[in-house]
């Protein structure tokens, strides 16, 4: 898959996701094995460009793969400014959000709510790929509501216009994550348009990654939520579609280690207060990916560490609880 200069075999991709896709996990995850990791949507509101949030989600420093940045807005012209902002700040690919659920952006007309307004997706696209000389990029959902599936053709505005990629969830705006993604609407879109098309929605496992790429022809697979507290399914996916069977998923150790190693990136990159608070969440998310035998225990961990405050505490009990599970019965 060729997203302009930029080429990509058989690609796994992370998904944008609001306070998770930070640099700190966005470099976890192209080290094991992500092809690409877009960050988390950037305003196209000027004013807010100096907030210390946009200020860590222009930091590029030191990132490990290609640097995507998602932006996200109505106006066409403010979007095409926030467009060469963020490439003047590093960024290699540009994204345009039309597909976040969230009340607060649709409120506002913004991601997946300006799926109701074809002629100004067209007036954004051009303007954005207008105004500069790198990749744009398209991440959709199916349409507005089950009446309203309209993804095939804001694809086909977006090839129109010069979008050299495009994302499709596999849900409308009114589903936001409820129920099932269906993949007969990515399907369609990749039969209309000739541009790559990257499937998202409910790939949670090797097996779903193989069959949404059999019922797509996607020409990659694009992972959200699954990656939270298992950075490791890029390369599990990888393997099992270039070798047929599953890798073997990390030990107490390795999850301890890998966690471990996050939370250290996330201090140093947050400081340590917001860094401890942040990475709450994702140690959370470890133990919920992990095979723990016992639940109850888990549950009490997860409420011990979610009361430290400082770092050093926080990776010593993370280590020490991970240490002392037994290895999970085999199946």
């Amino acid at each position: 898959m060729r997203i302009g200069e930029h080429i990509l075999e058989n690609p796994v991709i992370l998904a944008p996701m609001a306070g998770v896709t930070d640099r700190p996990f966005r470099n976890l995850c192209y080290q094991l094995g992500a092809d690409l990791c877009i960050s988390e949507m950037v305003t196209a509101e000027k004013h807010l460009w100096n907030s210390r949030k946009t200020q860590l989600r222009l930091n590029h420093q030191g990132e490990e793969g290609i640097r995507s940045v998602q932006i996200a807005g109505t106006d066409p012209a403010k979007l095409a400014a926030a467009a060469q902002f963020n490439v003047d700040n590093g960024a290699e690919i540009i994204d345009i959000n039309m597909g976040c659920p969230a009340k607060k952006v649709c409120n506002v007309q913004a991601g997946s709510a300006l799926l109701k307004d074809e002629p100004l997706v067209q007036r954004i696209l051009s303007s954005v790929v207008g105004a500069v000389d790198v990749p744009v990029t398209l991440k959709i959902r199916t349409g507005w509501d089950e009446d309203n599936k309209n993804a095939v053709n804001i694809a086909r505005i977006a090839e129109h216009n010069g979008v050299r990629a495009i994302a499709v969830h596999g849900r409308t705006r009114a589903d936001a994550y409820r129920g099932d993604a269906e993949y007969e609407t990515i399907a369609a879109v990749k039969a209309a348009i000739a541009i790559p098309v990257i499937a998202n929605g409910d790939i949670n496992s090797p097996q779903k990654a193989k069959q949404v790429l059999a019922k797509t022809k996607a020409d990659g697979l694009m992972i959200g939520r699954a990656a939270q507290g298992n950075p490791w399914i890029f390369q599990q996916i990888k393997h099992y579609l270039n070798e047929g069977y599953l890798a073997s998923k990390p030990g107490h150790a390795e999850t301890s280690r890998i966690l471990t190693g996050h939370l250290e990136n996330l201090y140093d990159f947050y400081g340590e207060l917001s860094g401890v608070r942040i990475a709450r969440k994702h140690i959370g998310w470890y133990i919920k990916a992990a095979s723990i035998i016992d639940q109850q225990a888990a549950e009490l961990f997860r409420q011990e560490v979610n009361q430290v405050e400082d770092a050093n505490t926080q990776v010593e009990l993370v280590s020490e609880f991970f240490n002392l599970q037994r290895p999970p019965l085999a199946a």
